[in-house]
Formats: structure tokens, C-alpha cells, sequence
């Protein structure tokens, strides 16, 4: 996975993130989707609604990306 610098952060579209309030979790790619599903219980300072929201987003572009996931649920990660 590529390191986004802070300029290239800032030109990612906020419904490229997991969690777009907070701009937390980017999801462009195939290696962010799978880096955002390893790290999504990090996440602080967020509900479970913005959760169940970020997983959504997640699962979508999982989809768009051709990333399996087998969770069908945020709470099933480890």
C-alpha cells in the first residue's frame, strides 16, 4: 500500500473515506479497503451508528475494489 502525503489526502473525496465526518479511514483502493477493515475498531471518538454507517461504505467499495470480506458485520472483526 502507497503512503498518501497530506496533499494527496486533502484531493481524496470525502465519500472516499469510511468515515467521511471525520475524514478517517481512506477507501480508494484495494490495499486502503483492506487497511481500513485491519484498523476499523481503532477508530475513536465515533458512535456505533457512524459504525454501522463506515462498514457500509466499506462493504461497497470492498465490492467495487474486489476485496473479499467475510465479516457480514463491524462487530465480528477480531
Amino acid at each position: 500500500m502507497s503512503k498518501i502525503t497530506e496533499d494527496t489526502r486533502d484531493h481524496i473525496a470525502d465519500e472516499n473515506f469510511a468515515f467521511p465526518k471525520e475524514r478517517k479511514e481512506p477507501i480508494h483502493d484495494a490495499a486502503h479497503v483492506r487497511n481500513a477493515i485491519a484498523r476499523f475498531k481503532q477508530v475513536q471518538g465515533v458512535t456505533d451508528a457512524e459504525r454501522d454507517a463506515a462498514w457500509k461504505r466499506i462493504e461497497s467499495a470492498a465490492k467495487k475494489h474486489k476485496v473479499d470480506v467475510t465479516e457480514k458485520d463491524w462487530r465480528e472483526l477480531k
